[in-house]
């Protein structure tokens, strides 16, 4: 956990695997405890201090911000990827390498709202002139959630939430909890470093709040939906479970931070914009694209999940959008027949946006930390196959 908070931590020195052909094959051979010692040998990439990419409206950069784009990163459409930090050695290379040599742009929404959340951006958008969604998300937990203030201990320092996950505290964490909790009711004045120590690991791993007297509680999921930017009971309704609406907005874009990103779209597109959103989630790019005041002309998503699919479908629905939602359940349907057809019909598309799945990514995967040869983040391929595609397409229409 120390290690994910903290990007500069050194890393225990162990034994590296041996190269050469037998690498993959000693690897799935080694048990699950030597699998994790072997993922944790892979370096995180260096990533800047403080995260704040090309800016964050709520920190001045010490110099002017300028880059410059690869000449076949330049035209439509803009494209825009999203994917952990924190990734094994590497892998920020590759997927820039086949996003046409752009270079990263790393961000920690810990500077847009109340809970850290480093992400990496590889995109063509342009970095001036960007502005946030106002008003301004409240920015740490007593902003966030003011009544905990009176419960809130003198030993506990948080300002800040780390990165939501997709899932909250087992009950048997809850009852180790209300036992630490319990023994604490004893000690008229601080508990013990022991104690101390025991609980606040706890809470920052969970993102537990003070709601009472020596008692801390999860976050509920409006609370969630709420620092990740989204409407509240944006998850809600439909069947849906408290478990899957935690596990949707755990893998969803920070709102805050993309429309900040997102933002330069506006002057572009005052007649709307047509959308093609890959792995749409809950629907957090056409949120951030709605809170900002573009009009969403056509958007196809895809995204695999039928929950996700119906939160993205009801909010369409509730905030009477009038252009066109379009919704593909697998990445595979959008071959180059289908593309053109789309293109055809909308005139081309003015933004590809997504994320693939982060699962064999993130450092709390010590299993399948397969970084882009895993099962579910190979699909980062499949969204550098269509932006391909729909830039070969666009450009043979402009000819």
């Amino acid at each position: 956990m120390a290690r994910e908070e903290d990007v500069y931590l050194p890393e225990d020195e162990k034994p590296k695997l041996n190269s050469g052909g037998y690498k993959r094959k000693m690897y799935n051979e080694l048990p699950v405890r030597k699998k994790q010692r072997a993922i944790t040998d892979e370096e995180p990439i260096h990533l800047p201090r403080p995260m704040i990419g090309f800016g964050v409206p709520t920190e001045s950069l010490p110099a002017i911000v300028q880059r410059t784009l690869p000449e076949q990163a330049i035209g439509p459409p803009f494209f825009y990827y999203e994917n952990v930090a924190l990734a094994p050695k590497g892998v920020w290379d590759t997927m820039s390498r086949f996003l046409y040599d752009v270079e990263p742009e790393f961000v920690d929404s810990k500077y847009f709202c109340a809970t850290a959340r480093k992400r990496g951006y590889i995109h063509n958008l342009p970095i001036e002139d960007r502005f946030p969604l106002l008003p301004l998300p409240p920015r740490t937990i007593h902003e966030a959630f003011p009544l905990t203030k009176k419960w809130w201990p003198s030993w506990d320092t948080r300002t800040k939430l780390n990165c939501l996950q997709t899932s909250i505290g087992s009950a048997r964490l809850a009852d180790r909890i209300r036992k630490a909790m319990k023994a604490m009711e004893n000690f008229d004045g601080e508990p013990p470093l022991m104690v101390q120590k025991y609980v606040l690991d706890e809470c920052r791993k969970w993102n537990l709040l003070w709601v009472g007297r020596n008692k801390a509680s999860p976050l509920e999921t409006d609370e969630f939906e709420m620092l990740m930017g989204f409407p509240r009971n944006h998850t809600r309704g439909g069947g849906i479970s408290r478990t899957d609406r935690y596990k949707s907005l755990g893998n969803a874009f920070q709102v805050d931070t993309v429309a900040y990103h997102l933002s330069v779209l506006k002057d572009l597109y005052p007649n709307g914009i047509n959308v093609l959103s890959l792995f749409s989630g809950i629907g957090g790019a056409e949120v951030a694209l709605y809170r900002l005041g573009i009009p969403l002309n056509n958007v196809v998503s895809v995204e695999i999940s039928e929950v996700n699919r119906n939160i993205l479908r009801s909010w369409w629905e509730q905030t009477n959008q009038k252009g066109n939602l379009i919704d593909f359940n697998d990445i595979q349907q959008l071959n180059g027949d289908v593309l053109e057809q789309m293109i055809d019909s909308f005139g081309g598309f003015d933004l590809v946006i997504g994320g693939s799945p982060c699962n064999n990514l993130t450092g709390s995967n010590r299993v399948t930390r397969d970084g882009l040869e895993g099962k579910d983040s190979s699909l980062f391929y499949d969204y550098v196959r269509i932006v391909d595609l729909v830039k070969s397409i666009m450009s043979n229409r402009r000819v």
